[in-house]
C-alpha cells in the first residue's frame, strides 16, 4: 500500500465516503470490498475489452507522420518540409516500400513490426470542413454530411448505450472537460488527473458535505440522482488504484510529459479491472500554419511525445493487448502543398493509427488516391476510407456492437480488414 503523504491536505476518498454516501455508493459498487486497499490488481480484472481513442486535436499531418516516399508529387508540393526518402539524412523508416514513418515517429514501428499496430491512410470524415470546430463536432457526434442536430450526443456516448455496463464509472474523458464524443454518454465523467480525483472544497467539512449531498441526492430521479451518487462512487472507486506507485510491465518507459503520463495512468486504470470500459485522451496543438519543423522543429518535438507514449503503452499492456484497441485520430489532415511560412494549411485526407491484439497490423492500409493535381481533393489528399468505416469494423467485431446505424446514422459501411 502506498503513503497518503501527497494527501495530508485532505480527506482521502474513502474517509469522504464514509457515513451515509457509503451506503448510497454501495448499492452503484456492487459487492468490491469497501476496505480495500489501494493496489494494483493485475492483467485480466476487466474481462471486456477497453476502447482508447487519443484525439489529435489541431490537424496532425499525416502526410509527415506516414511520408508517401514513393510518391513524387510529394516532393514537389513540399521542397522544404518533405520528409526525405528512407536512406537520405533525415529520411523517413520505410515500412513497405511506399510509406514510411517520420524519424521522429520512429517509436511506432515496435508495435508495427510485432502487428499490433496499423495505418490507415488516406482516411478521415467525408464532410469537406476545414473548420477545425465545425469538424471536430461532425466527427464526434458521427454525422459527417447530416444536418447539424441528426444525432444525440457523441458516437461512443451511442455505442456505451447500447452495451452491457462493466461498472458504475463506465467511461472517462482524461481532461477537465468530456470530449464531444464521449456526450451522452452513460457513467462517463472527466478527470484530468486520475490520482488526484478527490472531493473538492474544504476537507475539515468533506465528510458532512458529502453525507448532505448523498441523503439530498438518494431519492433524486435519473439522471440526476444516479448521476451524483454515481460520481461519488466512482471517487472512492479511483482510490483503488495506486497510480503514484504503479510499474509498468517490460521495462516500458512513458515520457515524462502530460500525455505520457496520461497513458500510464490509462494502463495502470485498465489493468486494475474496475469496469471502465472507454477512455479519450487529447493530444492538441497540431495546427501549424508556421514553422512545422518534422524533422526537428515543433511537430518532430510532437511526433517524438505521441510515439513514445504509444510504444511504451504496447509494452506495458502485453499481457492485455487482447482486452484493448487503440485509436489515435484527427479531425483532418494538412495540405499537401507547403506555404511561405514553412508551415501547412488545412487539408482533408490523414491517417489513423489502430492498436491492439485484435488489429491486423504491421500494414498501412489504403486505397491510395495518389498526389498528382487531378487526383487532389481541393488541393489535399482526398479521404478514400471513411473514419466511420474502421470505427464500425472494431465496435462490431471486437467490442460488441450490436447496431451499427444507431451509431453512425445513414452511413453505408464497408469492411477494409482492420480486424482479424
Amino acid at each position: 500500500m502506498k503513503t497518503n503523504d501527497k494527501k495530508s491536505h485532505a480527506y482521502s476518498r474513502r474517509q469522504v465516503l464514509g457515513g451515509s454516501s457509503a451506503l448510497a455508493a454501495a448499492g452503484l459498487l456492487g459487492n468490491r470490498p469497501s476496505a480495500a486497499p489501494r493496489a494494483f490488481f493485475g492483467a485480466g480484472g476487466g474481462g471486456g475489452t477497453v476502447f482508447v481513442q487519443i484525439f489529435l486535436r489541431g490537424a496532425m499531418d499525416g502526410l509527415t507522420t506516414v511520408v508517401p516516399h514513393a510518391e513524387g508529387a510529394y516532393y514537389a508540393a513540399r521542397p522544404g518540409l518533405a520528409v526525405p526518402p528512407p536512406g537520405q539524412p533525415g529520411g523517413a523508416v520505410d515500412l513497405d516500400g511506399f510509406f514510411g514513418l517520420a524519424p521522429a515517429a520512429a517509436p511506432l514501428l515496435t508495435p508495427f513490426l510485432a502487428g499490433d499496430l496499423a495505418f490507415v491512410h488516406a482516411s478521415g470524415s467525408t464532410d469537406p470542413t476545414r473548420s477545425h470546430f465545425d469538424a471536430f463536432a461532425r466527427m464526434e457526434f458521427g454525422e459527417p454530411n447530416l444536418p447539424p442536430g441528426t444525432t444525440t450526443g457523441g458516437w461512443l456516448g451511442r455505442f456505451l448505450q447500447q452495451t452491457t455496463p462493466g461498472g458504475v464509472l463506465r467511461a472517462i474523458g482524461a481532461g477537465d472537460i468530456l470530449p464531444l464524443t464521449l456526450a451522452g454518454a452513460p457513467g462517463a465523467l472527466p478527470i484530468p488527473d486520475f490520482d488526484n480525483f478527490l472531493f473538492p472544497g474544504n476537507p475539515s467539512t468533506a465528510q458532512a458535505r458529502v453525507d448532505v449531498l448523498s441523503q439530498a441526492y438518494a431519492n433524486k430521479p435519473a439522471p440526476v440522482g444516479p448521476a451524483a451518487l454515481g460520481t461519488f462512487a466512482s471517487i472512492d472507486l479511483m482510490d483503488l488504484v495506486d497510480f503514484a506507485g504503479y510499474s509498468p510491465a517490460n521495462g516500458a518507459q512513458y515520457p515524462q510529459t502530460e500525455l505520457g503520463l496520461r497513458m500510464r495512468n490509462i494502463a495502470a486504470l485498465i489493468k486494475a479491472g474496475l469496469g471502465v470500459e472507454a477512455i479519450t485522451v487529447d493530444f492538441g496543438s497540431w495546427d501549424h500554419h508556421a514553422s512545422q519543423g518534422p524533422l526537428n522543429g515543433t511537430m518532430a518535438l510532437m511526433l517524438d511525445e505521441l510515439a513514445r507514449s504509444i510504444e511504451a503503452f504496447h509494452a506495458d499492456m502485453q499481457a492485455m493487448l487482447g482486452q484493448v484497441v487503440l485509436v489515435a485520430v484527427s479531425e483532418f489532415g494538412r495540405r499537401l502543398e507547403e506555404n511561405s511560412s514553412q508551415g501547412t494549411d488545412h487539408g482533408h485526407g490523414n491517417v489513423m493509427m489502430v492498436l491492439g491484439d485484435g488489429i491486423a497490423g504491421g500494414q498501412v492500409l489504403a486505397n491510395w488516391p495518389g498526389l498528382a493535381p487531378g487526383q487532389l481533393d481541393q488541393g489535399d489528399l482526398a479521404v478514400t476510407i471513411d473514419y466511420r468505416d474502421i470505427l464500425g469494423e472494431i465496435l462490431g467485431q471486437l467490442l460488441g456492437a450490436t447496431d451499427l446505424a444507431a451509431i453512425f446514422p445513414q452511413h453505408t459501411f464497408t469492411t477494409h480488414g482492420i480486424t482479424v
